[in-house]
């Protein structure tokens, strides 16, 4: 595969590489999309329950789905592309990991120079004092408290309608502006504003590579794009 030979010559001469991963490298571990027709929650759009309107409305409900999705999260583990993308962070000088994904493997894998963009579901903040705790507890009671101060807390998740944390999206942006090497692992490049990520670095100077199973909207504007499970080709990036 000669693009995946031109990438590995790339990442063994660059110093500074950024890494943008979505749902696609978390399905090789068995991550569903939460989504699917058959979920008991099937009934439901995600665009209904992941919204402060409808956390403000029926917190029981939303936390009665997060509890379940935690229970699903709760049996997976990293597969190899999450443990490569953590053996990057070691190997390059400059190295940065951006996630879409709120499942916790990344740092499951050993990776920490990383922005959770869209939160992290093992971690809830109060609602009254803002306190963000790590809870692994599954399944958590109903309903959750904050063990500060005794009020409501609700998953640590950026719901519809809700910003970006400013500190997680401009250390994104500093990394895709610094970085030599883009990789784009099992994202769609559909949400902004990971959406734009791959003009921000290709603006910047840097080469631009997709890994995902199926080509995306990015594949046009990827310099080089894979095409293949991530668990199957992220680690032959390092071999």
């Amino acid at each position: 595969m000669a693009g995946l030979l031109e990438v590995k010559a790339k990442l063994a001469a660059a110093r500074a590489v950024t890494v943008l991963t979505g749902a696609g490298i978390s399905a090789d571990s068995g991550v569903p999309t939460f989504r699917g027709a058959d979920s008991l929650w099937s009934k439901f759009r995600p665009e209904d329950l992941a919204t402060p309107e409808a956390f403000a409305r029926d917190p029981r409900l939303v936390w009665e789905w997060y509890n379940w999705r935690r229970e699903v999260i709760a049996s997976k583990k990293p597969n190899p592309a999450h443990a490569t993308v953590a053996e990057m962070e070691a190997r390059f000088p400059h190295f940065w990991l951006i996630t879409q994904n709120v499942d916790g493997l990344h740092a499951d894998a050993g990776s920490r120079k990383l922005s959770e963009i869209h939160g992290n579901i093992w971690k809830v903040r109060c609602t009254a004092c803002g306190l963000i705790e790590h809870n692994r507890q599954v399944p958590l009671p109903m309903l959750p408290a904050c063990a500060a101060c005794g009020h409501l807390v609700r998953p640590h998740i950026v719901w519809f309608g809700e910003s970006l944390a400013v500190a997680d999206i401009d250390q994104s942006y500093a990394a895709l502006r610094s970085c030599e090497l883009l990789l784009l692992i099992g994202t769609s490049g559909l949400v902004y504003p990971a959406a734009s990520f791959a003009s921000i670095a290709k603006e910047a100077g840097a080469c631009v590579v997709e890994i995902n199973l199926d080509p995306t909207p990015y594949s046009g504007a990827a310099d080089i794009a894979l095409h293949g499970r991530a668990k199957d080709l992220v680690p032959l990036l390092l071999d």
